[in-house]
């Protein structure tokens, strides 16, 4: 999968989605409840797993000539919950770029 820019794309919105789910369905619910023991370390998790969602969709907008309209999109989906999922169904129907 990593292989790619496609693949790493898809793995970055999946590990990307499942770390920002987990932030706010386990980690923040139990910073509430008064022990902050996970939000560091999953918010950390999370932080460099978005950078790498960025970078990885940014390298591919450059490879496949993505207008600004469907990068923007595909940045959005970062940050809101559940969204990098469709994008990873989505990055399966296309084929992957020549080698550079």
């Amino acid at each position: 999968m990593l292989a790619t820019p496609i693949g790493r794309l898809r793995l970055f919105s999946l590990l990307e989605a499942v770390t920002f789910l987990f932030l706010l369905g386990v980690a923040v619910p139990m910073q509430i409840g008064g022990n902050d023991k996970l939000v560091m370390p999953a918010g950390m998790t999370h932080g460099i797993l978005f950078v790498l969602y960025v970078l990885a969709a940014w390298d591919l907008r450059g490879r496949l000539n993505w207008p600004n309209q469907l990068i923007g999109k595909v940045l959005l989906a970062a940050v809101i919950p559940f969204a990098p999922f469709f994008v990873e169904r989505w990055l399966r129907t296309l084929k992957a770029p020549a080698a550079a």
